[in-house]
C-alpha cells in the first residue's frame, strides 16, 4: 500500500524520534486522514526488525479496527488480549489489547518487563489515565507511540506530561485543502439554548444535567432541522440515551426517517448497516460513534452535547469530514449555547488554534446566518483579529522601537509577519520549556532577533524554524523589517525580500532619506 506525502513523513518523523532517544512520542492526525493505516506501516517497520509490537486500546471496536487494517495493510496476523483471549504462546509479533484486560495485576505480570519493544497507543488522548499508566510503566523501557486528534492546548500540556515530544501532526485544514477531507459549512442556528445551570464533572459538563437541559428544545430543534437538513445524511450527538431515543420519535413525528443507537442496542450493527445503506437520513446516539465508526456519506453533524473538550468535539465532527462520491460538503449545525463559561468548543476550534481568532470567528459566524466554508471564516477572522491586535499592542511597539538596539524585537518581527501561533505560543513538552540553549541563542543573534526576551526552549526552536522557512521562501529579514518599520513602512513581514532590499537601496541612494513620492503608511511594494 502507498501511503499519502503527509503519511509517509509522519511515519518517518516517529522513527525519526526513537533513533534519537525520544522513546515515547504523539503523532497528531484528524479523524479521517489514516491514522490507523500510518501506524500499521510503524509497526510493519518494527516487525521488520525483529520487535514484538503491543498495540493498546480502550474500545474492544478500536482494537478490530487495529488488526484489521494492520492486516490488509500489511499482510500481518495479530494475537488478541482481552478478556479470556490472550497472546501468551503465539508466535505472532503483534498484539492488540485491550487496557481493562491488560492493566489487571494478575495478566499484567505474566509479561516480562522487556516483552515488548514497542507500544502503540489509539486514541492516546487516554493515555494519562490510570489504568493506562500502569501498563506503560510495566514496560517502561518500551518506545511508545500515541495517536489522536487534534488536542487542544490543556490535552497537549497534560500529554506532554507522560509523552516527550509531538513528531508530527497534520491539520484539519491542511488535510480539507488537500482534497484528502471534506470541506466543512458551519451555520449558527438562532436558537438560544440555556446551559448556565449545567454543573461540571470530570473538566466537562454533566451528561444528566445536560439531558434535562435539553429536553425542552427538542421540538424546535426538530424544526430547525426540518429547514437545514431534511435532505441531508445526519448523525446527531446527544448527552444520553434517553434523550437521543425521544429526539429520535420526535424526528420521525417530524417526518425524518431516523433510528437511534446505543451501547445496549440489540440490533445496533443492523440499524448501522440499514443507516449506510439509506434506509434512515438520521442516526441518533448518545457518544456512542465518536470513536471506531465510519460512514463516509455523512453530510450533516449536530452536536446536541455540549463540550469544552475539543478533542471530543473533533471526534463528533470527524464522523463527517471523510469524502464520499457526491458529497460536496459537510454540514455543521451550531446553536446558541447560553452558558456563564466561555470555553465551550464551536466550529471554529476545530481549525483555529488561535483563541483570539476562534473567538472572532465563531462572533461573524453567528452574525451571518447563512453557511460559511471555515477556512474563509478563518481568513476573515485572523484579519480582524491582526487590526485589533495591532491597536492593543502599538504602544508596547512604540515603546520597544525607542530602544536603539543591533538586533530585533522579537514581538516586532511576530506583528510584522502576522505569526498569532509565535505570540501566543505555550510550550507542551518538558524540554520546551527549560531556557534557550546558547546555540539557540547565537543562532537567534545570526538571524538578527533579540534573545534576551526568548523564555523557553520551545519557543527559541519555532522561531528558528520560521525563520528558516521564511529565508527559503525568500521573505524580509528581521533587520529589513526593523530598519523600515522604524522609517513608518507597515508590515514588511509579508514582502519579498528583493523587494526590501530594492527600497532600502533607493533610501541609501537618497542619503538614508525617503524619497521623494513615497508615504511609507500607504506604500506596498510591487
Amino acid at each position: 500500500m502507498e501511503l499519502r506525502p503527509y503519511q509517509e513523513t509522519a511515519r518517518q518523523k516517529v522513527q525519526e524520534e526513537w533513533k534519537n532517544g525520544k522513546k515515547r512520542t504523539l503523532l497528531v492526525l484528524p479523524t479521517g486522514t489514516g491514522k490507523t493505516i500510518v501506524f500499521s506501516k510503524i509497526i510493519e517497520d518494527r516487525v521488520k526488525k525483529g520487535e514484538r509490537v503491543l498495540v493498546i486500546a480502550h474500545r474492544g471496536e478500536l482494537l478490530e479496527q487495529a488488526s484489521d487494517k494492520l492486516y490488509k495493510s500489511t499482510g500481518l496476523k495479530t494475537a488478541t488480549e482481552k478478556a479470556e483471549q490472550t497472546s501468551l504462546g503465539s508466535f505472532y509479533r503483534v498484539v492488540v489489547g485491550s487496557v481493562q484486560t491488560m492493566q489487571r495485576e494478575k495478566r499484567l505480570n505474566q509479561f516480562p518487563p522487556e516483552y515488548f519493544d514497542t507500544i502503540v497507543i489509539d486514541e492516546a488522548h487516554h493515555a494519562i489515565s490510570d489504568g493506562y499508566q500502569r501498563v506503560l510503566h510495566h514496560f517502561e523501557d518500551a518506545n511508545v507511540l500515541g495517536v489522536t486528534a487534534t488536542p487542544d492546548r490543556g490535552d497537549m500540556r497534560n500529554l506532554g506530561s507522560y509523552f516527550e515530544s509531538l513528531a508530527y501532526e497534520y491539520g484539519l485544514a491542511e488535510a480539507i485543502k488537500s482534497g484528502y477531507l471534506s470541506p466543512i459549512k458551519a451555520l449558527t442556528i438562532p436558537l438560544k439554548l440555556d446551559l448556565s445551570n449545567v454543573k461540571q464533572q470530570a473538566g466537562d459538563f454533566s451528561t444528566k444535567d445536560l439531558g434535562t437541559a435539553l429536553d425542552p428544545y427538542l421540538e424546535q430543534i426538530a424544526e430547525e432541522m426540518k429547514k437545514q437538513c431534511f435532505n441531508r445524511k445526519t448523525v446527531v450527538f446527544l448527552p444520553l440515551v434517553k434523550t437521543s431515543q425521544k429526539f429520535r420519535d420526535i424526528l420521525n413525528k417530524h417526518g425524518f426517517k431516523a433510528a437511534e443507537v446505543n451501547g445496549e442496542s440489540a440490533d445496533r450493527e443492523q440499524v448501522l448497516k440499514d443507516y449506510e445503506e439509506g434506509k434512515y437520513n438520521v442516526l441518533c446516539n448518545s457518544m456512542l460513534l465518536t470513536e471506531g465508526w465510519d460512514c463516509p456519506s455523512v453530510d450533516c453533524v449536530i452536536v446536541l452535547r455540549p463540550t469544552k473538550v475539543r478533542a471530543l468535539y473533533s471526534q463528533m465532527v470527524g464522523r463527517g469530514t471523510r469524502l464520499a462520491p457526491g458529497k460536496k460538503e459537510l454540514l455543521l449545525l451550531d446553536f446558541l449555547w447560553h452558558t456563564e463559561r466561555h470555553e465551550l468548543c464551536h466550529p471554529a476550534n476545530l481549525i483555529a488554534t488561535d483563541e483570539a481568532v476562534a473567538k472572532k470567528m465563531t462572533e461573524n459566524i453567528e452574525e451571518l446566518g447563512a453557511p460559511i466554508d471555515l477556512e474563509q471564516a478563518e481568513q476573515q477572522a485572523k484579519e480582524d483579529v491582526a487590526l485589533e491586535r495591532e491597536e492593543s499592542l502599538a504602544k508596547q511597539l512604540s515603546e520597544m522601537k525607542r530602544r536603539k538596539r543591533k538586533l530585533v524585537d522579537p514581538l516586532q518581527f511576530e506583528m510584522s509577519i502576522q505569526a498569532a501561533d509565535l505570540t501566543d505560543y505555550v510550550p507542551s513538552f518538558g524540554w520546551q520549556m527549560s531556557p534557550p540553549t546558547d546555540k539557540q541563542i547565537k543562532d537567534l543573534e545570526k538571524w538578527g532577533i533579540f534573545p534576551d526576551e526568548i523564555e523557553n526552549a520551545g519557543k527559541a526552536a519555532m522561531l528558528i524554524n520560521r525563520l528558516v522557512k521564511r529565508r527559503d521562501a525568500g521573505l524580509s529579514t528581521p533587520k529589513q523589517i526593523r530598519f523600515l518599520e522604524n522609517r513608518g513602512f507597515q508590515h514588511v513581514g509579508t514582502w519579498q525580500f528583493e523587494a526590501a532590499t530594492k527600497l532600502i537601496n533607493r533610501i541609501a541612494a537618497n542619503g538614508w532619506r525617503i524619497p521623494h513620492g513615497i508615504k511609507p503608511a500607504e506604500y506596498k511594494p510591487a
